[in-house]
């Protein structure tokens, strides 16, 4: 009977120093998980969740310390399972890893189920609604994805990026602010001056410590003239990173307001000559930008390249320099198939919007070359790629009558859209400085213009198809 008895006692204390290991490393691991220590914290939640499969709280935990560590399948697992154990929060990380691999789609499903369970509590869900709007735009835009073709990418220190940009001398040139203006404040933005070096293009900060978009004029040898860009174009967050193109009246910038989807979008705005207003900005599309920070777009018409930084996906310190081909036309990605404009949309790898057999070598190397002024590299009207070793720039290098024809629809077609674009920056800005009465009158309007440009997008693109047919049909029957 002692022996019985000295036996459960033992059994007890093995249970109770069991318990209390158990314990010890369900708060460790809890305390480095609040400490966002994940890597640390996750072994232990693996084992905890392994011990209890049913557990939710385990498979929120988990779930998250995959995610964090860039274990993706496993976080997609562990997460759905803690939603279906009915744990709130695993909605919002879910939604967070969505965003993070461009399934917007289900990534709005997440925020609009987190958002009814904080709604149920009688939570403020305001900060969540944004979040919703933000990942409904930019499935919309991984829809309308533009068919661009980058062609390099590099990763330097975030303070030096535009070492990596070399601008013709009729691109103008661009230099740090702090350099241009010897300032003795750390200021972090640029300074645009056009080829003639009478006109700068910069941001400051303002007295609300908020950076904003300014243009200089040379007098003599004297820059002055400040002039603020209206509000229209400045917002009410950070506007940096101006950039004019050689009509003096495009402007590309990055902002943190006017829509931005996260962090610093990418923008565009055009000034008009004849009311000296700007235009409402455009905000480009994907891949340009991202729920990061995108800014610095260039764009060297003599060279015909352009450039932009992102620090998607980077380290703290570092951001990418992406090297790509403007497209005037604007196409977009044709067809469907919704995984292939994700990738694009994400730039998951630039070889992805190459064009087959394509090599870049000499348009890589133009890039880094110093250009002088009136050095003419290429008459380009356009670029037409007929075969991997054909691309013709003008319309009189195209041989068939019939693809000829066809190509001048793609032309006509062409402006046709931009056309309708400034006329749609147009009402938008009367819209949006119009009375209530006004903005009745306009709503119609732009809606219809809106619904002719989207119905026009994919038919330049059809028209070169023919074009391109047409033509290789041609140099078949006469070679």
């Amino acid at each position: 009977m002692i022996r019985l008895v000295r036996r459960l006692i033992y059994l007890t204390g093995i249970v109770l120093y069991c318990n209390s290991l158990f314990a010890q490393s369900l708060d460790q691991a809890k305390k480095l998980y609040n400490e966002g220590q994940y890597v640390e914290a996750k072994p232990a939640f693996e084992r905890l969740v392994k011990q209890a499969p049913n557990n939710a709280s385990y498979n929120l935990w988990y779930g998250v310390c995959c995610y964090k560590t860039g274990d993706i399948e496993n976080a997609l697992k562990y997460l759905d399972t803690a939603i279906k154990r009915r744990v709130p929060e695993a909605c919002l990380h879910l939604g967070e890893l969505y965003t993070d691999i461009y399934y917007f789609d289900k990534a709005a499903e997440m925020y609009e189920e987190y958002i009814a369970q904080l709604a149920k509590k009688k939570q403020d869900v305001e900060v969540y609604q944004k979040r919703l709007e933000h990942v409904e735009k930019a499935q919309r835009m991984v829809e309308r994805v533009e068919n661009i073709q980058i062609i390099d990418s590099v990763v330097v220190n975030k303070n030096d990026f535009l070492s990596t940009y070399t601008l013709s001398e009729e691109g103008g040139s661009i230099a740090a602010y702090t350099d241009f203006f010897n300032a003795a404040d750390q200021i972090s933005s640029t300074v645009y001056m056009n080829e003639k070096g009478d006109k700068i293009y910069y941001a400051r900060p303002t007295n609300d410590n908020r950076y904003c978009l300014f243009i200089q004029s040379r007098l003599l040898d004297v820059w002055g003239d400040e002039k603020q860009l209206p509000m229209n174009v400045n917002s009410s967050d950070d506007d940096n990173f101006p950039f004019a193109l050689s009509d003096g009246f495009t402007i590309y910038y990055a902002s943190k307001g006017n829509g931005s989807i996260g962090g610093y979008d990418l923008f565009v705005t055009r000034y008009n000559p004849n009311s000296e207003t700007y235009l409402t900005p455009e905000q480009l599309g994907m891949p340009f930008n991202s729920f990061f920070n995108d800014y610095m777009l260039v764009i060297d018409e003599t060279k015909n390249l352009g450039w932009f930084v992102s620090d998607r996906h980077q380290p703290e310190d570092k951001v990418c320099v992406y090297l790509f081909i403007p497209d005037n036309q604007r196409s977009r990605i044709e067809g469907d198939d919704i995984e292939l404009k994700r990738t694009r949309a994400a730039i998951t790898s630039i070889k992805d919007s190459w064009k087959p057999g394509s090599d870049y070598t000499d348009l890589i190397r133009l890039a880094h070359m110093d250009i002088p002024s009136g050095k003419e590299e290429i008459h380009k009207d356009f670029e037409f790629v007929i075969t991997n070793t054909i691309t013709y720039y003008t319309l009189d290098e195209i041989k068939s009558p019939e693809a000829k024809s066809h190509y001048q629809k793609v032309i006509e077609l062409t402006k046709q859209i931009n056309n309708l674009h400034t006329k749609l920056e147009e009402l938008r800005s009367n819209y949006s400085q119009g009375n209530r009465s006004r903005k009745e009158q306009l709503q119609s309007t732009i809606l219809q213009a809106e619904e002719q440009l989207y119905s026009l997008y994919e038919q330049p693109g059809e028209w070169e198809k023919k074009a391109r047919n047409a033509e290789i049909n041609y140099l078949k029957l006469n070679r």
